[in-house]
């Protein structure tokens, strides 16, 4: 078993998974990487499975140091990170020797980073998911849902002995793409008004600072619902809630399981990858696609972690 031992850490760094399903029912969200594309790419790095528990760094202000030499991988936004003082690039597994401090700064292009360890962190799994979600006090090094905090230990147990590699360029994510947000229309699309129908797809909108894991606010020209008031349904991920006063939210990873505003539709999983990676202040347009298109690019991007 190898360690590294957290020295700085905030609230926002977190132990994540690919998330906690089957359980809505027990009204339990599903939690997980808000970036699954990077953090799928992070354990593809060191040949882990792609939901392999990892470290989500959001924002920057966490640093580690090695227990023993070891090799890690990192994907997903440029937070600034350094080794010993040296620049480090995402996109690529490295070594890191015992003693050398890996530090996250601040962000330079994207908003949060994985760090991925052979075999993947060790960590409880809890309603059969490390993932952690701070608000129902599940997942994370505890199972208790707390964020990574200073003096704590990531532990794993995979192979040291494993070849560096960089992510083919050709698949590393494009974060400063400013092409519009997918969005498969919702069962409540037709009950908005017809301006509001055009606004909604031929505006900018802006993200609020009002962001969390549970979603993030658009800020914009107001959307008008004329539809009769609703009972409360299921929520997927990506939801586009619309409440009385017209300004979008979207709903990530940690939302609520159930819910009562109408919704224009779902944001695609793609789209939902490149949202997790703005900043709040980021401009966005939304696009609306059919489901079976959706479908297609999502498989077909899956099937790039196959393809080397």
């Amino acid at each position: 078993m190898s360690r590294l031992s957290i020295e700085v850490s905030t609230p926002l760094c977190l132990l994540q998974d690919a998330g906690r399903f089957g359980v809505r029912h027990l009204g339990v969200t599903q939690g997980g990487g808000l970036d699954w594309r990077s953090m799928s790419w992070a354990n593809w790095l060191l040949g882990n499975g792609l939901d392999a528990p990892v470290v989500e760094i959001t924002l920057g202000g966490f640093t580690v140091v090695a227990e023993e030499d070891c090799v890690l991988a990192l994907a997903g936004a440029d937070l600034g990170a350094q080794v010993d003082g040296e620049a480090l690039a995402p996109w690529r597994s490295f070594r890191l020797h015992k003693g050398q401090r890996l530090q996250f700064t601040q962000p330079l292009l994207g908003a949060r980073a994985y760090l991925a360890a052979p075999g993947g962190f060790d960590a409880p799994k809890v309603l059969g998911s490390s993932a952690t979600v701070v608000r129902e006090e599940l997942g994370g090094l505890d199972g208790m849902g707390r964020p990574l905090a200073k003096d704590a230990q990531l532990s794993y147990s995979g192979s040291p002995l494993i070849l560096l590699r960089e992510l083919p360029k050709e698949h590393v994510p494009d974060l400063k793409l400013n092409a519009p947000l997918d969005l498969v229309l919702g069962a409540q699309i037709g009950a908005f008004s017809g301006q509001s129908l055009f606004d909604a797809f031929n505006s900018v909108w802006e993200l609020d600072s009002r962001a969390d894991r549970m979603g993030i606010r658009l800020l914009g020209t107001p959307l008008e619902y004329q539809g009769k008031p609703m009972i409360s349904e299921g929520i997927p991920l990506g939801a586009v809630q619309v409440p009385p006063d017209g300004q979008p939210i979207v709903l990530l990873n940690d939302r609520q399981t159930i819910g009562g505003y109408p919704r224009l539709g779902a944001l695609t999983p793609l789209a939902l990858a490149r949202l997790a990676q703005c900043l709040p202040g980021a401009k966005v347009r939304l696009r609306p696609v059919v489901q079976d298109v959706a479908h297609r690019e999502q498989v077909g991007y899956l099937q790039r972690f196959a393809s080397h």
